[in-house]
């Protein structure tokens, strides 16, 4: 029996794929975006209460009233996008489900949606799964901008949404105002949809500004921001998310995530909420945590002798691998997962089939102990220093 030809046409994640390498050959795993220490105690201890307290069956479909009040006071404060909890506000399994949930909304066979190159792996499948045609613009080196006329030339007639995503994966790059304003008015004037991912929004370096497109003038009605808990509050095993898009929109992916997956997790959703109410504190201490983590990053990719792309925010970032002479990136990533016991990601899976950007470039992710970051150094500086 063969398998539909949209099943087909894509490959699994070559980012979880690194993980399960890894798993087989040993060494340190720098390639999927998860940490490697504990949440918050007061998240642990919440889940443990609300396992207790009864709740381990269905919630709501679309999210438990405490976490969608949570989530919409959260894009209130923080995002400057007044939201209602019972009318903008969908909880999900993690933002991965929010994002097919709302492509899947707001696409029709034969749409079109702009994703930037490179993106994270799963938009181009979502684009596939939701029965549209992806038009890839390009993010440019060395500071992953895109050029607005190569933009506006992707906005057509067909175009019914595109794909934003800041803090960005696997780039860094953090979209300024301006930027976001120049997306805003192409989607304005196409009647189109900006479907964002921002799960990295309070991980920014040096000072930097999340801004959201949704809090753009005009853009409210048109824009579906999504994040979640992962990347914030390190429960990445976790699998929460949430949408935030206006009364229609948001009805569209309610029905869509009623019968992907009915709901996310009653006790984890209701520990959701402690860790949004965390004080200030949390996120300043967080930012000054991960920029530690950064800046250790960018020396022990400059020490193995490769050339770093020093991220704006998030927490991953690209390599250069050009010196050391690889045939490309898979290669590469195949000689140090086996050889080396260091797990990345190949550069040229973040870009579309037949794209040559990625050929000479990997991708680190650094959520991890500082000693965990040693433990690489140790294993890859000795490895490439004589390549």
């Amino acid at each position: 029996m063969n398998i539909s030809h949209r099943a087909a046409s894509f490959q699994e994640s070559v980012i979880r794929e690194m993980t399960r390498l890894h798993v087989l050959y040993g060494g340190v795993n720098l390639a999927q975006g998860f940490p490697d220490f504990d949440p918050p105690p007061e998240i642990i201890e919440a889940a443990c209460r609300a396992l207790h307290e009864g709740c381990n069956q269905y919630s709501i479909t679309w999210g438990t009233p405490r976490l969608r009040e949570a989530v919409a006071r959260h894009a209130t404060e923080f995002l400057r996008i007044p939201a209602d909890p019972d009318t903008n506000v969908t909880i999900t399994c993690g933002a991965t489900e929010a994002m097919i949930a709302a492509l899947m909304a707001l696409l029709n066979p034969g749409d079109e949606v702009v994703i930037f190159a490179p993106f994270y792996e799963n938009y181009g499948p979502d684009a596939i799964l939701s029965s549209a045609l992806p038009r890839y613009v390009a993010l440019r080196e060395p500071d992953w901008r895109f050029d607005p006329e190569e933009l506006a030339a992707a906005f057509t007639p067909r175009t019914r949404a595109v794909i934003v995503n800041t803090p960005h994966n696997p780039t860094g790059h953090v979209f300024t105002r301006a930027e976001l304003e120049t997306i805003a008015e192409l989607c304005l004037r196409h009647d189109a949809f900006a479907v964002t991912d921002e799960i990295y929004e309070r991980i920014l370096y040096d000072d930097r500004e999340h801004v959201a497109i949704g809090s753009l003038d005009g853009m409210r009605e048109r824009t579906v921001t999504i994040s979640g808990a992962s990347k914030t509050f390190s429960v990445t095993g976790w699998r929460l998310g949430w949408a935030i898009a206006p009364p229609e929109a948001s009805i569209g992916i309610r029905r869509v995530h009623d019968f992907l997956t009915v709901g996310a997790p009653h006790p984890l959703q209701e520990a959701a909420v402690t860790a949004l109410n965390l004080p200030a504190t949390y996120y300043r201490q967080l930012v000054r945590d991960y920029t530690a983590r950064r800046n250790r990053m960018v020396q022990i990719i400059q020490a193995a002798g490769m050339r770093p792309f020093v991220p704006e925010g998030a927490y991953y970032a690209m390599a250069d691998i050009s010196p050391f002479g690889a045939r490309d990136d898979v290669e590469f990533t195949m000689y140090l997962v086996k050889e080396v016991g260091v797990a990345v990601v190949p550069g040229s899976s973040f870009y579309p089939a037949g794209w040559p950007q990625g050929k000479q470039r990997i991708r680190f992710a650094f959520p991890k102990r500082l000693e965990t970051l040693a433990a690489a150094e140790a294993r890859l500086v000795p490895a490439l220093s004589g390549r």
